[in-house]
């Protein structure tokens, strides 16, 4: 029971970070915006969020810190979105190629901002006081107020920022004007224009917002969930299985809270199922357990093609250029 109890922390820990990259792409995507930099955004999320930390760790007091290092982050993945959306809406690149290049470029560019960060830290070279003071330093404060409780120390605050912010994004595109201008946009920009909607700021708004908010998975999986040095090596992979709770939830921020859960139990499953079982499985097999996220998504996509109901299909814009002169 005990191990069962764990598991399920563990999971529902590891869920938020899918939760905050695929609240942020929903809301992306709900203009028309297929972004395939998430990856790549919830890097450079991640290591804007730790270099805060880093250059401020001294000088401010702990909740100060947590809500520098929250902005940072969430300033980084906005910037990121503006590339993307000066790229594919105001030069009107292919959103695909886009979006890979982005995670490509994030990837890149957080793995090199963190390894030099981290340095002494994975050298080895961070003893006594300096070890202290890293940026690593700070994990408790993000794991406030359970940073002494061995089960819950990785529900911190930001693990209730990502419930929160899903349900508010819900409520916003589901009930509010605003709400419906997004979806108006990327469901028939040329139609939402023909009405004084300002398509443009909608594409460049939505997208910044959507990247800022899946920036901070980066943040939370490496200050709260794993809290090591390594813990950037990580954030990339986890970024396509936010990308791919997208397609599970429907488009629906609220369907994502129970998705990032599932996918979390999943996603862990390796590390505890052969134990909770007694299974006597051989190394490389365990591998095929993380494979079980995408095939759900894979059936559940298969499930909802089949069904053809139009509120369980993406926008219909998604992954469309809209040039204003031709409307």
């Amino acid at each position: 029971m005990n191990m069962l109890l764990t598991y399920l922390l563990c999971a529902v820990s590891l869920g938020m970070t899918f939760l905050y990259g695929s609240t942020g792409e929903i809301i992306t995507e709900k203009v028309g915006h297929l972004n395939l930099g998430t990856p790549g955004v919830m890097c450079v999320g991640g290591m804007c969020g730790c270099f805060a930390i880093d250059i401020f760790r001294d000088m401010l007091p702990p909740v100060l810190l947590v809500t520098v290092a929250i902005l940072a982050c969430f300033l980084g993945g906005s910037l990121m979105g503006l590339i993307y959306s000066f790229l594919t809406v105001s030069l009107h690149t292919n959103q695909n190629v886009t979006g890979l290049a982005m995670t490509i470029f994030g990837a890149g560019l957080s793995k090199y901002g963190m390894y030099n960060l981290t340095k002494e830290l994975l050298d080895g070279g961070a003893t006594g006081s300096e070890a202290q003071t890293s940026f690593l330093d700070a994990t408790k404060y993000f794991r406030y107020p359970f940073a002494n409780n061995e089960k819950l120390q990785y529900c911190g605050v930001m693990f209730f920022l990502a419930i929160l912010i899903a349900l508010v994004a819900a409520w916003i595109l589901k009930r509010t004007r605003l709400g419906l201008h997004l979806r108006a946009v990327g469901e028939n920009p040329a139609t939402a224009d023909a009405m004084g909607i300002n398509v443009t700021a909608y594409k460049y708004g939505a997208t910044c917002i959507g990247c800022g908010i899946a920036a901070l998975g980066g943040l939370y999986y490496a200050m709260d969930y794993a809290g090591t040095a390594g813990a950037y090596k990580d954030i990339e992979a986890l970024g396509w299985l936010s990308i791919a709770l997208v397609i599970f939830a429907l488009w629906r921020p609220q369907l994502s809270i129970i998705g990032s859960t599932l996918f979390g139990l999943l996603y862990v499953a390796s590390a505890y199922l052969p134990t909770l079982f007694g299974w006597k499985l051989p190394q490389h097999a365990t591998y095929l357990f993380e494979m079980l996220p995408y095939v759900v998504t894979i059936l559940v996509l298969i499930v909802t093609s089949l069904r053809k109901k139009r509120e369980n299909q993406p926008p219909a814009s998604l992954g469309l250029s809209y040039f204003r002169e031709e409307r």
